[in-house]
C-alpha cells in the first residue's frame, strides 16, 4: 500500500483592511438610518383625551411625570422628591418666567400626587400648566 503525502495547503489570504472598510460603511449607514427615540424611564398608561393639545414651539417645556408607584415624581427623566421638585420648579421659573409645565400622570397614579405637583407649580408661579394625554387610537 502506498501512502501519498499531501502538501500542506496555505490558508487563503484574507485582506482584513477591506473588511474593516465595509464594516465602517455599514456602521455609518446604520447610525444614519436609525431613528433616535427618547423613551421615558417610567412606563405609563396615559389617559386619553379627545381634545388636541395646541403646540407652542417657542416656549420652554418642562415635563413632570407622576408614576403609580414610589418614587412618584420624575423631573424629565430623573426621580426627585417633592421638596426637590419644588426647588427645581422655583429655580427654573426664576430663570424663565414663560416656562410651561406639562404633567404626565399614569392613569392609575394617585390623584393626591398630581395635586402636589400642581401646588408646587403654583408656588413656583408657573403660569402654564397642562396635562399630557394621548389621542384615542394612538400609542
Amino acid at each position: 500500500m502506498k501512502f501519498a503525502h499531501r502538501k500542506k495547503r496555505q490558508a487563503p489570504a484574507i485582506i482584513i483592511i477591506s473588511l474593516i472598510d465595509i464594516l465602517i460603511v455599514l456602521l455609518i449607514f446604520m447610525m444614519v438610518t436609525t431613528s433616535v427615540r427618547q423613551s421615558p424611564s417610567v412606563q405609563l398608561a396615559l389617559p386619553e383625551s379627545k381634545q388636541t393639545r395646541e403646540g407652542s414651539g417657542a416656549d420652554v417645556l418642562l415635563v413632570v411625570t407622576v408614576a403609580k408607584t414610589e418614587p412618584y415624581h420624575y423631573l424629565e427623566a430623573r426621580a426627585v422628591t417633592l421638596a426637590k421638585l419644588q426647588e427645581e420648579l422655583k429655580a427654573r421659573a426664576a430663570k424663565n418666567p414663560e416656562i410651561s409645565l406639562f404633567i404626565r400622570a399614569d392613569t392609575d397614579a394617585p390623584f393626591g400626587e398630581v395635586v402636589k405637583v400642581l401646588d408646587a407649580a403654583k408656588a413656583a408661579k408657573i403660569k402654564v400648566v397642562s396635562a399630557l394625554t394621548k389621542q384615542p387610537g394612538k400609542n
